[in-house]
């Protein structure tokens, strides 16, 4: 049974984390209404690895395509790629407000934003968010002509993800929208802008976390890595092609539904 848990948290997490619903959100909510544990932040943060993986297997040929190049010549691809310059300046904000958070404040989030009535009424401003983003004129900016302005301007929204129920995804691809980005790009860019946010947010959960996991054993959180893993490939792969044709619509009728699902259910 305690495997099942597990696989059932790497279900959710792979599925929420790409899908603009909120990873974070549906692994507290849906463990409360199944009447198992709440896996908590840290426990959260850890199984997004799998997350990472995920997306570095289905974008290997984007990140990648370097792996023939000799040593130097990596170096310097790194230093000069432009999406990868872009993909770390958007990183920025969220790692100025997370570190801060978890300085200063570092039991807020559990003691407040992880409670229901927030993340309820954060699910509906969600939509709200997402509503404008899909109603907005489809613009012409794409991975290949976006300026690193655009990228930190994302990357600011991409910071507000530290909060229960915002959706890193739903906000990265809602903001690209309104800021002019072309759709398809827009949920690219997203999921390669979250690459290092998740990674890092992963690995500082799992160091300030370990005797936890260390009483826990890794063979549940290994099988927890790995549901992740497959179902986030699906996740990936279901939206960039559902996106393209079909916009947000969905998910915003969904994240209202699921936000008076919880408050009806406090």
């Amino acid at each position: 049974m305690e495997y099942l848990k597990f696989i059932l948290y790497g279900i959710i997490q792979g599925l929420t984390e790409f899908l603009p619903v909120s990873s974070t959100a549906h692994l507290k909510v849906v463990s409360l209404f199944l009447g198992i544990d709440d896996p908590g932040a840290s426990f959260s943060a850890t199984i997004q690895l799998g997350s990472v993986l995920a997306l570095a297997w289905y974008f290997r040929s984007d990140i990648f395509n370097f792996r023939s190049q000799s040593s130097k010549r990596f170096l310097d691809y790194l230093l000069h790629e432009r999406l990868i310059k872009s993909i770390l300046i958007g990183t920025i904000p969220i790692i100025l407000l997370g570190g801060s958070i978890k300085i200063f404040v570092p039991y807020f989030f559990d003691k407040v934003l992880r409670s229901n009535v927030s993340i309820a009424l954060v699910s509906f401003l969600m939509a709200f968010f997402m509503y404008l983003a899909d109603s907005s004129k489809r613009g012409s900016i794409n991975i290949k002509n976006h300026n690193y302005s655009h990228s930190l301007l994302i990357g600011f929204f991409q910071a507000f993800a530290i909060i229960p129920g915002v959706s890193r995804s739903g906000v990265t691809i809602s903001s690209a929208l309104i800021s002019g980005w072309e759709i398809g790009d827009a949920a690219k860019f997203s999921f390669l802008l979250g690459m290092p946010a998740i990674c890092i947010a992963a690995i500082v959960e799992f160091i300030s976390s370990f005797n936890e996991f260390f009483l826990l054993g890794f063979p549940p959180l290994f099988v927890g890595l790995i549901t992740t893993f497959l179902t986030s490939l699906i996740a990936i792969d279901f939206l960039l092609k559902y996106f393209s044709s079909n916009g947000l619509k969905i998910f915003i009728i969904y994240r209202i539904i699921f936000g008076f699902v919880i408050l009806l259910n406090l």
